[in-house]
C-alpha cells in the first residue's frame, strides 16, 4: 500500500520500524540506512511510524481576531443566512472580511453548511431512456469581425452525437435545410426531433390554421415525430441549449474570427475531435462514435448505413 511521506523525507516506514527495533548502536543505524544519527535517535524516542503532524496545533485565522471570529460565528448561527448575506451584513462592522475569509471561517467551525429546513429533498429525476434518433435542434446568435451568424445545432439524447452549421440567417428555409443536413449527416434513422415553438420550426398559435409548417412537412416525410417544448419552459431542449454554450466557449468565447471562413473551419474542427475523441462520463468513457458503432452490434435495424465505415483512421 502506497505510503504518503512528506517531500524532505530520507526514510520509510520499514526503516523506521527497523531503527525503531535495533539493538545496533546509532551511528552503526546511520551508516546503514545513509542518514544523520539525530534522524535515528528521534525515530527511536517515537512509538509510531508516521510522520509528526507540522504546522500550528489549532487552526486559526490570520486575517480575523478571535473576538470577530466569535462575533460571525454567533451572528451565523442566529440569523441561518447564506454566505453572501452574511458577508453584507458584517462587513460594515468588520471592513477588512472577505467572502474567502468568511469562508474559510464557518468552515474551521463546522458551519460552512446551513441545515436543510425543508425536510427530505425531492428525488432526483432521470431523463427517460430513448434509443439513438431522438434528437434536440435549437441555433443561437455568434459574430465574427464580418458581422453575425447563426449557429444551428443537433444533439442526438442518447448518443450524443452532434452536428451544427454556420448560417447567415434563421428563416424557416434555413431550418428545413438543416434538418435535411441532420438527416443526412446521421447514420441511423431518427424517431424523434424537440424544438422550441420559434417560427423557424412551427407556426404561431394565431396561425395554427394555416398549411402544415414546411419543418413538419419534412419531419412526416422521413417518419419523423416532430415535438415542441412548452412555452415558456427553454430547460426542456436544455441537452442542445448546454452544447449551445460548449460551442460557444470553444469559440468565439475564447478567439476572435476574421471572417466566417475561419469560424467555420474551427468549428467543423471541433465537432470532429468531439465526436469521435471526446470521452463522456454519460456513455461511461465512450466517445459517442464509440457508442454509436456499439450500437450498430446491439440492433443494426434501426441503421441506414455501417457508421464503422465513417471512423478516423491515422490520415483522416
Amino acid at each position: 500500500m502506497g505510503q504518503l511521506l512528506h517531500g524532505c523525507a530520507r526514510t520509510t516506514q520499514v526503516i523506521r520500524r527497523t531503527i525503531q527495533h535495533s539493538q545496533a548502536s546509532m551511528s552503526a543505524l546511520a551508516r546503514e540506512h545513509n542518514v544523520n544519527r539525530k534522524t535515528v535517535a528521534k525515530w527511536r524516542k517515537r512509538t509510531s511510524v508516521k510522520d509528526a503532524p507540522m504546522g500550528p496545533k489549532l487552526p486559526r485565522s490570520t486575517v480575523l481576531s478571535s473576538q470577530e471570529e466569535a462575533a460571525i460565528i454567533a451572528f451565523r448561527r442566529h440569523t441561518l443566512l447564506s454566505l453572501d448575506d452574511c458577508l453584507y451584513a458584517l462587513q460594515p462592522s468588520i471592513p477588512h472580511l472577505t467572502r474567502s475569509s468568511l469562508h474559510r471561517c464557518l468552515q474551521r467551525h463546522g458551519i460552512s453548511r446551513l441545515p436543510d429546513l425543508r425536510g427530505e429533498a425531492r428525488p432526483k429525476r432521470k431523463f427517460k431512456k430513448y434509443p439513438i434518433g431522438y434528437v434536440h435542434i435549437d441555433f443561437a446568435e455568434v459574430a465574427t469581425a464580418e458581422g453575425k451568424l447563426y449557429l444551428f445545432v443537433a444533439i442526438d439524447r442518447t448518443s450524443k452525437v452532434t452536428y451544427a452549421e454556420l448560417h447567415e440567417q434563421a428563416k424557416r428555409a434555413t431550418a428545413v435545410a438543416f434538418l435535411k443536413a441532420v438527416i443526412a449527416f446521421f447514420p441511423y434513422q431518427l424517431h424523434t426531433v424537440l424544438t422550441d415553438n420559434g417560427i423557424q420550426f412551427t407556426h404561431r398559435q394565431a396561425d395554427r390554421h394555416a398549411l402544415m409548417h414546411l419543418f413538419d412537412r419534412i419531419c412526416r416525410q422521413h417518419g419523423i415525430e416532430h415535438r415542441l417544448t412548452k412555452i415558456g419552459h427553454p430547460w426542456t431542449n436544455g441537452q442542445v441549449e448546454r452544447m449551445n454554450r460548449t460551442l460557444k466557449e470553444a469559440t468565439v468565447h475564447r478567439y476572435h474570427y476574421e471572417s466566417h471562413e475561419s469560424l467555420r473551419s474551427h468549428l467543423s474542427m471541433f465537432l470532429l475531435a468531439y465526436n469521435h475523441a471526446k470521452r463522456l462520463k454519460a456513455l461511461r468513457g465512450l466517445t459517442p462514435h464509440e457508442f454509436v458503432c456499439r450500437e450498430w452490434q446491439r440492433e443494426p435495424e434501426r441503421f441506414i448505413r455501417d457508421p464503422v465505415h465513417e471512423t478516423l483512421g491515422p490520415y483522416t
